[in-house]
């Protein structure tokens, strides 16, 4: 069912052999076949890459791993489910401007509440392009963010960020909810139930990778606390709230 991977550092550097990892967990060594995307700051904006196909078995998908230098990152491969088209709409990460910036989302679960009529955390600001939960539950984030953000430094406290952990939870509780997002300054993700975090420093340069499924056994990878939001800024974890979503019955 979908995975993420995130990568938040003091410097730009080359994540070839990570990519090359997390490659093969789009069809190869996990079954998400159905799509990928990898979305990375260069040069004071996103640069965003994705196909609805297999990252296996894509070969931009390796060329561009191969050559990526960046200091911020969100990648995703993608697993149908529950079931819906195969086109560039549909495919992660998901891109929309708000608040004076560019932000990028990439989501793992299913919480197909937000695309009934009549279901819950419906955006109202904007329609999506797509038809997946995932892309609807990122435009209610933002709209319920909006009116709060600031650019200050999201310590704790911030209120957009306590504002964006009770919008996390509310979705959380209606299915799973696990999601990686970023404006180009921070990094922010969200493990309702599956992220893991892996931080270490090399060569002076401070490191923060974020994945669904550790990438190898060979690091000591952090498993989130259910319901557990993190921000991370140049490689270094500068906010955290703990929420608790109500256990929903379509959770598994």
């Amino acid at each position: 069912m979908c995975e993420l991977f995130g990568i938040s550092s003091s410097r730009s550097v080359a994540w070839g052999n990570s990519l090359s990892l997390f490659q093969r967990r789009g069809g190869e060594t996990a079954d998400n076949p159905d799509g990928w995307g990898l979305a990375y700051w260069d040069n004071d904006a996103w640069q965003i890459y994705k196909a609805p196909e297999a990252a296996a078995e894509s070969k931009q998908f390796a060329a561009l791993s191969k050559n990526l230098r960046t200091n911020l990152l969100i990648a995703h491969v993608r697993k149908a489910n529950p079931p819906s088209a195969c086109i560039p709409e549909n495919t992660h990460p998901f891109v929309r401007d708000c608040c004076g910036r560019s932000w990028i989302f990439a989501h793992n679960g299913k919480v197909p509440e937000v695309t009934q009529p009549l279901g819950c955390c419906h955006p109202y600001k904007s329609h999506p392009l797509g038809e997946t939960d995932s892309e609807h539950a990122f435009y209610y984030l933002l709209d319920g963010i909006a009116s709060v953000f600031s650019d200050a430094v999201p310590q704790s406290n911030a209120s957009w960020l306590q504002r964006l952990a009770r919008l996390s939870e509310d979705i959380a509780s209606y299915g799973q909810f696990n999601f990686l997002m970023s404006d180009g300054i921070v990094l922010i993700a969200y493990g309702h139930d599956r992220l893991h975090r892996l931080q270490y420093q090399h060569d002076g340069v401070k490191m923060t990778l974020l994945a669904s499924e550790p990438l190898s056994g060979n690091e000591s990878w952090e498993v989130f606390q259910r319901g557990e939001l993190q921000v991370f800024q140049m490689g270094e974890l500068i906010g955290r709230a703990q929420t608790r979503p109500t256990p929903s019955d379509s959770e598994n």
